[in-house]
């Protein structure tokens, strides 16, 4: 799924095979364009080893080319293709159709990006079926493939234009990390509007494309850092501390296979600018670490600013931007730290939308931040310090609010605006788009001064004259007078207000989906479910259903599962103690049978169940245990007539042939395995592996 920019008061969702258009102001359809793959193209698709749920065509790329023009290019199962539309009062009609290669992925499940300026249209993807060749590209000018200093298995996930500049966010596995180990950092990468590529060679390639690693990290002696990137925000404008700046929000999380983080940062442009203007990093040899670069081997012009014609440049300072691509210093956070920290092994964030510099109650302006998670949460949250400082950060979480299933991640999120005051939050998952109030300062709940101050909510404010928690509305005209007003989001009390309920005694606005004491619905769902005839039957599952969140699963206490888990312990073992008694029983065997080796002849034994009767006994005199050795002598060997009498038979005793070892065979017998035994009783023979015998005589004392 991809979620689209509004334009014009309209707002454009991507799904599989079709594109929906609705109006902000009463969230109704306008139009929809439906688009399938043809027949053939499906087919391939499958013969390639793809299942048809991916051989379809995902929506991935739709950008307004101007009043009434729109490209849309899609998967088309795993052919890219993209499509000119004129947009007519109640349909599309296509105007050009041309390949979609390197402007959108082949898999619907590989992340890109796509941004449209000056005319043409600059993204981020891969360029091939197998997605091994990411590529940031504009029409002809491309990264260099297959590059891993370039872009190594980069994943997109928003571009912007700012200045001269284009500029893609993604995560990717670190290269000069490879020496200790593997693990992905987060990047910004920038490329100039104007580059037309260089001379020779670097014809088709970016001569201004730098990037470096976005640092969102709680700092300490060992920092931990929250190292990829899943989403950003557009550019959002304001005052922070007095110092007025362009920020860059974005949620990161922590890698799958490690302790589960997820933390919200924000980053100046000014910042972002100022790492590109500082050094360059290398790598010296194959093994060598990665080091600054020595101002005085950097050329001039230096390498990744803008020129007027780029296809003047020196091969030195192309040949240096081609293995030089990486900058030295990271970005930090603008507050020093990240706004919003969670560790939580149910959720990570996956999604995040910023309603920017809201007014209160004395001029105060703060970001309002909505991050969504991989479970159906949307978290509601500000940095309340923002105003007064840009070097620390005061995380407050207003409400988290479940708007979609359990399980079910957000994948889009969107403060959306047709007026001054229809302001909506637009989630979107898999199968549902939901438009949610910003706010909810009118609860039940909140019934005084002080508990509506301990919201800490920009939006909402005790209204001193009406007696209530009134949130900002375009016809209040003392909204920002603090005497008819009043709020303090930054401590979360007010001295006008009496002290009656902490801020806690107001957290449960975000318990569900249904505000519990009105029973009223906290957003509404957009019935926009398509079938293949595109009259909105329901026979198919080409576009989100109309589906209500599930209620979230029942909590159990501390108490109660440590009860149920100590219960079914005891349980477990009563059960296994009576298998046992009773396999036991029926299972005994003879005393007899306990006896290890009872078919060996060995004293050891003997001597262990006779050890009481041997010492009852007087010991009048020593007992002496006689065992004979048979010494081997030279006997006569006769020559075997063939080859197959030497394999199994000996041949009888013959004084006068060849000698050979062999036993006088006066003293001893063979058994039925061949092996000799001595006659002077079975209390004293043995055995060896090599089938002969031998007897010794050996006294024993017994004293």
């Amino acid at each position: 799924m991809y979620f689209a920019n509004y334009v014009n008061s309209n707002l454009y969702f991507c799904f599989r095979n079709v594109v929906y258009n609705l109006s902000l102001t009463d969230l109704t359809e306008q139009r929809r364009l439906v688009w399938y793959s043809s027949e053939i193209d499906v087919q391939m698709c499958v013969v390639k080893g793809k299942d048809e749920e991916s051989c379809q065509n995902y929506i991935r790329v739709l950008v307004s080319l101007g009043t009434g023009r729109l490209l849309v290019c899609g998967t088309n199962s795993f052919k890219p293709l993209c499509r000119e539309f004129g947009v007519q009062r109640d349909s599309y009609h296509m105007e050009k159709e041309k390949s979609g290669q390197a402007v959108c992925p082949y898999d619907p499940e590989h992340n890109s990006t796509a941004v449209y300026a000056d005319g043409e249209l600059y993204s981020g993807t891969v360029a091939d079926f197998s997605g091994m060749e990411p590529i940031i590209y504009r029409e002809p000018l491309q990264t260099e493939p297959y590059d891993s200093m370039t872009l190594n298995a980069p994943d997109f996930v928003n571009s912007l234009v700012h200045g001269n500049f284009v500029y893609f966010f993604f995560r990717e596995t670190a290269v000069e990390y490879i020496n200790c180990g593997k693990a992905v950092f987060s990047r910004v990468a920038r490329v100039c509007r104007d580059d037309r590529g260089g001379p020779h060679r670097f014809k088709q390639r970016w001569t201004s494309f730098l990037k470096s690693r976005l640092n969102c990290s709680v700092a300490g002696d060992f920092p931990f850092y929250f190292n990829e990137i899943q989403s950003t925000t557009e550019l959002i404008e304001g005052v922070y501390g007095g110092l007025n700046a362009q920020l860059i929000y974005g949620t990161f999380t922590t890698p799958p296979n490690s302790i589960s983080g997820s933390a919200v940062c924000a980053f100046s442009m000014q910042d972002i600018a100022d790492t590109f203007e500082g050094t360059f990093k290398e790598q010296s040899a194959i093994n060598s670490n990665w080091l600054p670069v020595n101002s005085a081997k950097v050329p001039e012009p230096r390498p990744g600013t803008c020129h007027n014609d780029s296809r003047q440049l020196p091969d030195q300072t192309l040949n240096f931007i081609k293995t030089h691509a990486l900058m030295d210093e990271s970005v930090p956070a603008f507050f020093g730290e990240p706004i919003v920290i969670r560790t939580s092994f149910h959720y990570r964030f996956t999604q995040i939308a910023v309603d920017p510099q809201v007014k209160t109650p004395g001029g105060k302006a703060y970001d309002v931040l909505f991050i969504g998670t991989d479970n159906g949460k949307i978290i509601k949250a500000i940095n309340a310090v923002s105003y007064d400082s840009n070097k620390r950060a005061v995380p407050v979480v207003i409400e988290e609010l479940q708007a979609f299933a359990a399980g079910s991640p957000v994948r889009a999120l969107r403060v959306a605006r047709a007026g001054r005051d229809a302001a909506r939050l637009i989630a979107v998952s898999d199968r549902e788009v939901l438009s949610l109030r910003l706010h909810r300062c009118s609860s039940d709940k909140i019934s005084s001064c002080s508990e509506c101050v301990a919201l800490q909510d920009p939006y909402c404010a005790w209204d001193k004259q009406a007696g209530r928690c009134r949130a900002y509305s375009h016809g209040v005209s003392r909204w920002l007078d603090e005497n008819s007003f009043y709020q303090s989001v930054s401590t979360g009390s007010h001295a006008a207000c009496p002290h009656s309920k902490d801020a806690g005694a107001v957290g449960g606005l975000s318990s569900g989906l249904y505000d519990d004491a009105r029973g009223e619905n906290k957003g509404e769902v957009i019935n926009i479910v398509q079938d293949k005839d595109g009259k909105g039957n329901n026979n198919n599952n080409e576009g989100p259903e109309v589906l209500q969140a599930d209620p979230p699963p029942a909590a159990y206490s501390v108490e109660t599962l440590a009860l149920a888990v100590a219960a079914g312990a005891l349980a477990a073992l009563g059960a296994g103690f009576a298998a046992g008694y009773i396999c036991g029983r029926r299972c005994k065997k003879d005393d007899d049978d306990n006896m290890p080796y009872p078919d060996t002849e060995y004293e050891y034994f003997e001597q262990r169940q006779n050890i009481n009767r041997i010492q009852a006994e007087p010991k009048l005199l020593q007992q002496v245990e006689e065992v004979t050795y048979a010494e081997p002598v030279l006997a006569p060997q006769p020559k075997p007539a063939s080859p197959r009498a030497t394999l199994r038979k000996h041949p009888p005793y013959h004084p006068h042939h060849e000698t050979l070892f062999q036993f006088q065979p006066d003293a001893y017998r063979r058994d039925n395995f061949g092996t000799l035994r001595s006659h002077q009783g079975d209390g004293y023979r043995r055995g060896n592996d090599n089938g002969f015998s031998t007897t010794r005589s050996v006294k024993k004392v017994y004293l």
